[in-house]
């Protein structure tokens, strides 16, 4: 197995950890934000989770950006619908929804009240789902594609 291969695959398993997480999360905080219900540690724990296993995919990510054919830096990069994706349109949406989950945490730790720490998570997990769903779309392989870069 090259490298290229191997991050390839944990990159492409990661995004079910990363999405079963950020999606209980925004599901909890939603749910605490409407219910007005206490912020747990468990609720602390989740996102902390959540924010890790983003910035952990980043990393990954990061690596099979610099392994992956498909990343060209070229007169004809910007021109190819694959090669533009991969190296422009793939990073930077997926770099602003990680800033934003990354912001949602921070800005959720130092709120004074459990309403706004679930109501913080709430709105900045839920648009970095956005983000990342619209920018998984661009690629032209649908939500479950296969593997990417």
């Amino acid at each position: 197995m090259t490298p290229y291969s191997f991050f390839l695959h944990l990159h492409s398993g990661l995004r079910y950890i990363v999405l079963l997480l950020v999606l209980v999360a925004i599901v909890r905080a939603w749910a605490g934000w409407l219910g007005k219900q206490p912020y747990s540690e468990g609720n602390r724990k989740l996102n902390l989770f959540a924010l890790i296993s983003v910035h952990t995919q980043l990393i990954v990510g990061l690596v099979l950006y610099f392994l992956s054919p498909l990343v060209q830096f070229n007169s004809e990069t910007m021109k190819a619908h694959d090669t533009r994706y991969w190296t422009v349109e793939h990073l930077t949406g997926m770099l602003i929804a990680i800033i934003l989950i990354t912001i949602g945490y921070s800005k959720a730790k130092r709120a004074a009240t459990p309403e706004s720490k679930h109501k913080t998570v709430a709105v900045f997990f839920t648009i970095a789902l956005v983000v990342v769903v619209a920018i998984i779309l661009a690629s032209g392989r649908g939500l479950v594609g296969g593997a990417g870069a």
